[in-house]
């Protein structure tokens, strides 16, 4: 299980990169590149207002996956790992 510092560092850390892809310029960088990649696997084909809807909806996930986990500690292990 992670510990909520770790928890609350990685999802900071992954809110950051996907508002820096939505707000920031980050899609028009990330556009046809192989680092955009990191937002879809099938985002190198994306133009930057699809890689924007990917960074809106992963944040979205984001908000709620780290809510979940700061009342579910159950909720910080990685996939399939056991806690």
């Amino acid at each position: 299980m992670l510990s909520l510092i770790w928890w609350i560092a990685i999802h900071a850390a992954e809110a950051l990169f996907l508002v820096w892809v939505l707000r920031w310029g980050g899609a028009e960088r990330l556009e046809g590149t192989w680092a955009s990649g990191f937002i879809s696997s099938f985002a190198p084909r994306w133009n930057a207002e699809g890689l924007r809807m990917a960074a809106l909806i992963l944040l979205v996930f984001c908000a709620i996956t780290f809510v979940a986990g700061l009342f579910m500690p159950s909720l910080r292990c990685w996939s399939g790992g056991t806690c």
